[in-house]
């Protein structure tokens, strides 16, 4: 995550928007062919915003289903509010914690994406959450999940509200 604020403009938007679209078959080239650019300066801006942060990675969506792994589970947690950040980071150190939220407000300020074997596999990740010191809520399976490019970012996906 970013330290501090890093003004992005219209064209680091674009940008932006066309890697979250599919940044693995997206190249500079075809980024600075839709925006009237050179390659080379969506090259730089790239490496601008992964050095300042904005851009932190670049992740695998993977289809924990299609791999074998029927137990894709969201375990909501609630974490001393003091303590939250610390713990949140020592749940990514438990087997089969693929992804972390801290959520600002609330008892339920911990949600934990994990990926359990069997029952048995879940009801181990429960206690290794609960002996880091979150007191688990809530578990759901995960049936699918959902993502789009955020529309602030897009040149083709105006928002009406903000006109």
């Amino acid at each position: 995550m970013a330290d501090a604020e890093y003004p992005i403009d219209d064209l680091d938007r674009n940008i932006i928007y066309a890697l979250q679209q599919d940044a693995r078959h997206t190249s500079a080239s075809e980024i600075a062919e839709s925006l009237d650019v050179s390659a080379r300066t969506v090259r730089n801006r790239i490496t601008k915003l992964e050095d300042a942060g904005v851009i932190a990675g670049y992740d695998v969506d993977v289809d924990y289903e299609a791999a074998g792994y029927q137990l894709h589970t969201l375990i909501v947690c609630t974490a001393p509010i003091h303590e939250r950040e610390e713990v949140a980071q020592r749940a990514l150190d438990v087997s089969g914690v693929v992804a972390i939220r801290e959520v600002m407000t609330g008892a339920d300020n911990v949600h934990v994406e994990v990926v359990g074997t069997d029952g048995n596999d879940l009801s181990r990740i429960g206690r290794d959450l609960n002996d880091i010191g979150l007191e688990v809520v809530d578990e759901d399976l995960i049936r699918n999940e959902y993502t789009r490019p955020f529309h602030q970012f897009g040149h083709d996906d105006p928002d009406p509200d903000t006109k």
